[in-house]
């Protein structure tokens, strides 16, 4: 018995509408499926990286801010595998996206750089 991958990452949002055109319209993720749930009074969207499904961005009315960012306990931060880590930091920046400085990480020689959501949620362009 093994563990074959990660089936998805889940991103809780308190503006669905702000986080659904950042994730579809400014990363580049296609839909694959949205869906109200009227019990919850919450939305559920279903997102492909490159055809493979990799993201559940879920809308919650009673959101939670994290308790100590973004040194919380759990996960730290969601990083995506790109070619051109300085072309991403530079079109995050023209839609007037939070990114930092570019860096080098010291022990794979990779570029790479932090940047956030519309919820604050840490996100990383790695090289790779």
């Amino acid at each position: 018995m093994k563990i074959k991958k990660i089936h998805h990452v889940a991103i809780l949002t308190d503006n669905y509408e702000l986080s659904k055109h950042f994730y579809t319209e400014i990363l580049g993720f296609t839909i694959i499926a949205e869906t109200y749930r009227e019990a919850r009074k919450s939305y559920k969207l279903d997102l492909a990286i490159n055809g493979l499904y990799q993201i559940e961005l879920f809308s919650f009315p009673e959101y939670r801010q994290r308790a100590s960012f973004p040194e919380a306990k759990g996960l730290r931060h969601l990083a995506f595998a790109v070619d051109d880590v300085e072309g991403w930091a530079l079109y995050l920046k023209n839609k007037n996206v939070d990114v930092q400085e570019v860096r080098v990480d010291e022990l794979t020689g990779k570029k790479f750089v932090f940047f956030y959501d519309p919820n604050g949620q840490p996100l990383e362009m790695y090289e790779g």
